[in-house]
């Protein structure tokens, strides 16, 4: 009797303190439309994760994309707070400033495993913090596709020359080093990509990979499957908190929005694993014609990153002070990689298994 008296004291006493904590709701949208799913049920994991992590003291309402969002207007509602959340696709928002990349793909950058290394045990996070902290923006990892596809050609691209006013469908760092080479980048939303192949008014078009480029239907309109995708060889996407929303939350709930990207920034990488392998024998068995970029296409595409990104470092102090514990990160990594791990992949990759 005594026991249950003491404990039914102490559980009134606990009680009016775990009630008054009170409920914050958070506005969260997302980049992703459906045909994006394996990113989308990124966000909808942490959303849920972040409600039954805090036992329903942050509250986060996904905004839908069911319309085509200009990437620079979402930016611009987090930053005058009419969200609170965003996830997004960091390399499209380089007209803002080109630091964005760093927190997405650069051309010729790092691979996915590289990037988190550089993320969370490098330096990257705490670089990409001081640059987002101008931009009213707290920012988290929150999935990676892995290395893509370098996309769908009407025509097969034989040589450096067939870039020549080639209208493909690019964005980030890679249309501009595209165009340098002489082609003429376009910026399509994703529902009008498969018209405008069939209607020849694109020459070419870059998605993703198998899975989200065989549910968007490029497939259907052209047969040229090019890889890899040099422009990204690891797209990391983020999750961006409004700096006010952020320093609002008490500390136990910043741990469970962090716990909850964690886990959604493993799922993401992990779902795309599963599903390309499986999209893509789907479309070499439906008559894809999968292809290499010719050797001197990558080699002038390598060669003409290093050209902006030396313009850009002259121009960009942000973007010079990230670049170069960015450059060094990659030379220690690909000095690495190129023993072990590619050796590795290399062998297994011919073995009869």
């Amino acid at each position: 009797m005594q026991q249950a008296g003491l404990a039914g004291i102490l559980a009134a006493c606990a009680a009016p303190a775990v009630h008054a904590q009170p409920v914050l709701r958070w506005r969260i949208a997302t980049a992703f439309p459906h045909a994006l799913d394996a990113i989308l049920g990124g966000t909808e994991q942490f959303v849920r994760q972040v409600g039954l992590l805090s036992g329903g003291r942050l509250q986060l309402t996904l905004l839908p994309n069911e319309e085509p969002v200009s990437p620079l207007a979402q930016i611009e509602a987090l930053q005058q707070g009419e969200i609170d959340a965003l996830h997004a696709v960091p390399t499209h928002l380089v007209a803002v400033d080109e630091c964005f990349a760093f927190d997405g793909a650069l051309p010729f950058g790092l691979n996915s495993r590289q990037m988190n290394a550089w993320m969370i045990e490098g330096n990257g996070l705490k670089l990409l913090r001081d640059f987002y902290a101008q931009h009213q923006i707290v920012n988290f990892p929150m999935g990676n596709t892995g290395a893509q596809m370098g996309g769908w050609f009407r025509h097969e691209l034989q040589s450096l020359e067939d870039l020549n006013g080639l209208r493909i469908q690019i964005s980030g760092l890679g249309a501009r080093v595209l165009q340098s080479l002489g082609a003429a980048p376009q910026q399509l939303a994703a529902g009008e990509m498969v018209a405008a192949l069939e209607r020849g008014q694109l020459d070419a078009a870059e998605w993703v990979g198998p899975h989200d480029d065989r549910k968007l239907g490029l497939n259907r309109v052209t047969r040229h499957y090019y890889y890899p995708g040099w422009w990204e060889g690891g797209t990391q996407l983020s999750l961006y908190c409004h700096a006010k929303a952020w320093r609002n939350l008490p500390a136990e709930l910043k741990l469970m929005v962090e716990l909850a990207a964690q886990a959604a920034h493993a799922v993401v990488q992990a779902r795309y694993d599963v599903l390309n392998p499986q999209a893509f024998k789907q479309l070499v068995a439906a008559g894809a014609k999968v292809k290499a970029f010719p050797r001197p296409v990558m080699d002038a595409a390598f060669k003409a990153s290093n050209v902006l990104y030396a313009d850009l470092s002259r121009r960009n102090p942000g973007w010079r002070r990230i670049y170069a514990d960015f450059s060094a990160f990659r030379r220690e990594q690909n000095l690495w990689h190129r023993l072990a791990e590619a050796s590795f992949d290399r062998y297994m990759q011919s073995a009869r298994l």
